[in-house]
């Protein structure tokens, strides 16, 4: 170990030799632990022609190892009450599986043999590419999925936080053996890897484990290329003979790090985060246009987005649109009462401690924070910096974003681009 760990809240940390970072909480009420590792790497470091990679090795991982076959490694977890999963995104990937406190050991062993190791034989590789084209055909006939992917196109163009995490037909099918393990031995390095772990479990356990099945070689990802991000595109549509319009409009935000990311997520829940927010409110309770509709923000390493999305029968897109243009211009004009600043502000708070009652959310939160902020903040200093957050602080964003920044309109329906020129 090059770092002794230190003890925050019982949140421990430890850096291995390698770069490797390790940390952990222990919930000892509990009789469960949850053990994940996160790859600082996702959709936005690939190169064009290997578009997917990072969604594709996901896949892969679990489909064997040199010592494990795909059915060995579902096996192993399940057969003692144990679940596994993974996901990708733009900047990173995670792999984890939750277990009885008594089977960390499997949990560390399993996800470390396919971090590591994975076989990429061929076989498995041509079946799970066309698992993967399968899901993204699934994606395509799912419209309200597929607006987002717009919206994302539009805001970010030619840019690769712009491109589908899950890459294009063209691209999978086009991928060879040697592109993905080769983009595996690129990035998947103990230096690029956060190991987080919550549950009944001991710090120097976790570490003595993780090191135990670490690869010979260590090293760190490629440095990540910040492409130059061109003047958003303000108008995508998609024609579909759908029973509904879906429609997200939106502008790009403040980056992952930012100092204002706090007042944007209470603005956020103002706006548009559950069932007392504006939106809910006027579009849903007071005018009965839609069913969904709600806000959301995203944060990348140099940008973000702060973007709303209903889903309305086609006659009446372009009122719910009015509707949504009419609250961004009123959080323009005259910004946020100081009743709902401090119910935003009371939902987050208790939206963060409830989400924080299980294994699993914490080892999330300690992998995600870890990987993308170097830190792990406490709930209470999370409170605190909620807490904070006054008028000024939202109205300040309330300029930075939603009357600085241009609108992006994205519709996937039975509409053309001229409906809404």
């Amino acid at each position: 170990m090059s770092a002794a760990p230190h003890d925050l809240a019982g949140i421990n940390h430890t850096v291995l030799n390698d770069g490797l970072r390790v940390v952990t909480e222990n919930m000892p009420e509990l009789r469960s632990a949850a053990v994940g590792f996160w790859v600082g790497t996702g959709s936005r470091d690939e190169t064009g022609p290997l578009a997917g990679a990072s969604h594709f090795l996901e896949h892969l991982l679990f489909k064997g190892t040199a010592e494990r076959s795909a059915r060995a490694i579902a096996e192993a977890v399940e057969s003692v009450g144990g679940e596994m999963n993974a996901f990708t995104t733009q900047e990173y990937t995670a792999f984890y599986v939750r277990v009885p406190d008594d089977h960390l050991g499997l949990a560390v062993d399993v996800l470390s043999d396919i971090m590591w190791t994975p076989a990429f034989r061929t076989d498995e590789v041509e079946s799970e590419r066309q698992v993967i084209l399968e899901e993204i055909r699934m994606r395509d006939d799912t419209p309200d999925d597929v607006v987002h992917e717009l919206f994302a196109e539009a805001a970010y163009p030619d840019h690769p936080l712009g491109r589908e995490v899950l890459g294009s037909q063209e691209s999978i099918e086009a991928m060879r053996v040697d592109d993905i393990s080769g983009y595996h031995r690129a990035h998947y390095k103990p230096g690029n890897v956060v190991v987080a772990a919550a549950g009944n479990l001991a710090h120097d356990e976790v570490v003595r484990l993780v090191e135990k099945g670490l690869p010979r070689e260590g090293g760190v990802r490629p440095e990540r290329l910040i492409g130059d991000l061109r003047e958003p595109q303000t108008l995508r549509v998609a024609r579909r003979p759908s029973e509904q319009a879906h429609i997200v409009l939106g502008m790009r935000a403040l980056s992952r790090v930012d100092p204002d990311r706090y007042a944007l997520s209470v603005l956020n829940q103002a706006l548009g985060g559950g069932m007392s927010s504006r939106l809910f409110q006027e579009i849903r309770e007071r005018r009965g246009l839609a069913y969904s509709v709600f806000s959301y923000r995203s944060g990348f390493e140099e940008t973000g987005a702060l973007a709303v999305y209903a889903g309305t029968g086609p006659s009446h897109a372009h009122e719910v649109l009015s509707v949504l243009h009419g609250e961004l211009d009123r959080l323009a004009s005259d910004g946020l009462a100081e009743a709902e600043l401090e119910a935003a502000k009371g939902h987050l708070k208790g939206s963060m401690a409830l989400g924080l009652e299980s294994s699993s959310s914490r080892m999330h939160r300690l992998g995600r924070t870890e990987l993308v902020l170097d830190d792990v903040p406490t709930l209470d200093e999370l409170v605190a910096h909620v807490d904070a957050i006054s008028t000024d602080d939202v109205d300040r964003v309330i300029q930075r974003v939603i009357a600085q920044e241009p609108r992006v309109l994205a519709v996937v329906g039975p509409f053309d681009a001229d409906d809404f020129a």
